[in-house]
């Protein structure tokens, strides 16, 4: 279940590492640095700090990913699309991203035991970890502290997974439910424009 999520986060974070990058008019390395940050930053930071080799250094699958999913988007031409960040396919994928990183920083962190504390720091990093690092190499505000409910999803999903190891509930299916329900509260949070209220 872990390289499941694992690899459609990748997907997914990879299409919306692209896209931004396209809207800043990159050239190819930024958009390559874009794509594998908003990638697999987070998950490097994860490991890290449970003090692991990062899954990306050990497993050729997720660059072939990366890679591939490029070509795709190149091939198709949504580099030439314009604002594609308001689009459904790109909150979409964003979404998947989200949620799927969110788990599988959850994850890691009952794995290594660490308390709720470290669920809930290591489901936030994984889930955001790249797109602050994104954010800030290309000059902008990080997406998680514009956009208020983004980051809190990341913490309800660390809880609830805390919650269900602690009540030994943990199995595909309530992986299952958790990761479409995630996808879903993403979607109406940011169609319907949900957000922490400001100081």
């Amino acid at each position: 279940m872990f390289e499941i999520a694992e690899y459609v986060g990748i997907v997914a974070f990879a299409m919306s590492g692209f896209f931004i990058a396209t809207r800043n008019k990159l050239d190819f390395l930024g958009v390559l640095i874009s794509v594998f940050l908003t990638a697999l930053g987070g998950g490097i930071l994860r490991d890290v700090t449970v003090d692991k080799i990062p899954y990306t250094f050990t497993h050729t699958s997720p660059a072939l990913i990366i890679v591939s999913v490029m070509i795709l988007l190149v091939i198709f031409r949504f580099n030439k699309r314009p604002s594609i960040e308001n689009k459904p396919l790109f909150i979409l994928s964003d979404s998947i991203g989200l949620v799927s990183f969110s788990i599988t920083g959850a994850m890691i962190a009952l794995e290594a035991s660490l308390n709720i504390t470290g669920v809930l720091a290591l489901s936030f990093i994984t889930a955001v970890g790249g797109g602050i690092i994104r954010d800030v190499i290309i000059n902008e505000i990080p997406f998680v502290l514009k956009t208020g409910f983004y980051g809190t999803i990341a913490l309800l999903i660390g809880l609830i997974l805390y919650l269900l190891e602690s009540f030994g509930m943990m199995n595909i299916v309530s992986l299952s439910i958790l990761f479409i329900a995630g996808v879903i509260l993403r979607l109406y949070a940011y169609y319907h424009k949900w957000a922490i209220p400001m100081i």
